[in-house]
C-alpha cells in the first residue's frame, strides 16, 4: 500500500495479553515493540509498571488496559485499573465497554460508564474504547459507536481478540457509525499483511496485533523484492 498516513509500524499498538504471560516474555515484547518503533505496546494491568520502565526512553507509547476483556467488571473497578494505569505509566488506556449492557440495548448504561472513566483520567491519556463487534450485530455496533463518541472517548475500537476477530464487515461498520468523529482502532485477529492494509483502507487508524512483528517482517520482504 503506498497511500499510508505514515510508516506502517507506526499503526501498530502491538499487543501481549494472554493470562499465562511470563516476565520474560513481556521483556522480549518490550524490545520488539522498541525495535520495531511501534506506536503503542499494550500489556496487562500487572505488566504496565515494568514496560513503563523499559520504554522509558522510547518512541513506544505505555498502552494500559481497563477491565480487560470481559468489560463485564464494575465501573468503580474500571475506573480504578484505568487510573492507576495512568499512575503507572500508561499513556493511552485501552478499556472494554459493558459488552452485556449494550446487547441488552442499555445504551445509558455503557455512555455512562465510559464517560465517567474518561473524566478520571488525565486529558493528555486517550482513553480507547472496545465494543467487541464480533458480539454485536450492525445495529449495536452502531448504537456502541454512538455511545463510545457521545461519552467523549478519543478512539472506539473493535475486539479483544478473544471472542473473534474483526472483519472488514464490522469494521466497516464501525467507520460508518463514526463517521470521522473520532479515531478508529482494528484489532482482534490482525495476524497477515493483507489484513493491516485492508484495515487502514477501511479507516483504521490504528492496529492492534501481537503478530505485529511477523506483518512487519512481510512488509520488508514485499519490499525487499521490489
Amino acid at each position: 500500500m503506498s497511500n499510508l498516513a505514515q510508516p506502517l509500524n507506526r499503526y501498530f499498538d502491538h499487543a501481549i495479553l494472554k493470562s499465562d504471560t511470563t516476565e520474560a516474555q513481556v521483556f522480549a515484547a518490550c524490545a520488539e515493540a522498541r525495535d520495531g518503533h511501534f506506536f503503542g505496546l499494550a500489556v496487562n494491568p500487572c505488566w504496565t509498571g515494568l514496560i513503563a520502565a523499559e520504554l522509558k526512553d522510547s518512541d513506544v507509547a505505555v498502552v494500559g488496559v481497563a477491565g480487560f476483556p470481559l468489560g463485564a467488571t464494575t465501573t468503580h473497578s474500571k475506573t480504578s485499573e484505568a487510573v492507576e494505569a495512568a499512575k503507572l505509566g500508561a499513556s493511552e488506556v485501552d478499556m472494554v465497554a459493558n459488552i452485556g449492557r449494550i446487547v441488552a440495548g442499555d445504551l445509558h448504561y455503557a455512555e455512562t460508564e465510559i464517560r465517567e472513566i474518561r473524566n478520571a483520567l488525565p486529558d493528555a491519556v486517550p482513553l480507547k474504547v472496545i465494543i467487541e463487534t464480533p458480539l454485536l450485530t450492525a445495529q449495536q455496533i452502531h448504537a456502541a459507536t454512538t455511545a463510545v463518541i457521545n461519552a467523549g472517548a478519543q478512539f472506539v475500537k473493535t475486539a479483544t481478540g478473544f471472542f473473534g476477530g474483526t472483519t472488514s464487515e464490522t469494521l466497516k461498520a464501525v467507520v460508518e457509525a463514526n463517521a470521522g468523529q473520532i479515531k478508529v482502532k482494528a484489532s482482534g485477529g490482525v495476524r497477515t499483511l493483507a489484513q493491516a492494509e485492508e484495515f487502514i483502507a477501511l479507516g483504521a487508524d490504528r492496529l492492534g496485533s501481537s503478530a505485529s512483528v511477523t506483518i512487519m517482517r512481510e512488509h520488508a520482504h514485499r519490499l525487499a523484492k521490489v
